[in-house]
């Protein structure tokens, strides 16, 4: 009985310590760019846009559809970056810990 108590201990310090890391990547900002840096995104930690800027350059009428495609380039670019930096947050909560396939934290 002991082992299941230290499991649930520490199961429960986990669950603690990833509520923290979501908190905390809610007020994260990533950066993504394209266009070599005449468009740049910024998103927050749950991927929501929170910005953009574009070069002025880019503001030509004829070519709105290159733009188009400027800030969604951007935008994937922040989204990996997150992705990675979330990988990362993980990792180090779980202390390295495998989870099974197809489970995917934080919930």
């Amino acid at each position: 009985m002991k082992n299941i108590n230290q499991m649930l201990k520490q199961a429960q310090q986990l669950q603690s310590q990833m509520a923290e890391m979501q908190k905390r990547l809610e007020q994260e900002e990533i950066t993504g760019t394209s266009g070599a840096g005449m468009v740049t995104v910024t998103i927050n930690g749950k991927a929501e846009m929170k910005g953009v800027k574009i070069d002025p350059a880019l503001a030509d009428p004829k070519e709105i559809e290159i733009l188009e495609d400027l800030i969604v380039a951007a935008y994937n670019d922040a989204k990996v970056k997150l992705d990675a930096y979330t990988s990362e947050e993980m990792s180090k909560v779980s202390g390295g810990l495998s989870l099974p396939g197809g489970l995917k934290l934080p919930f």
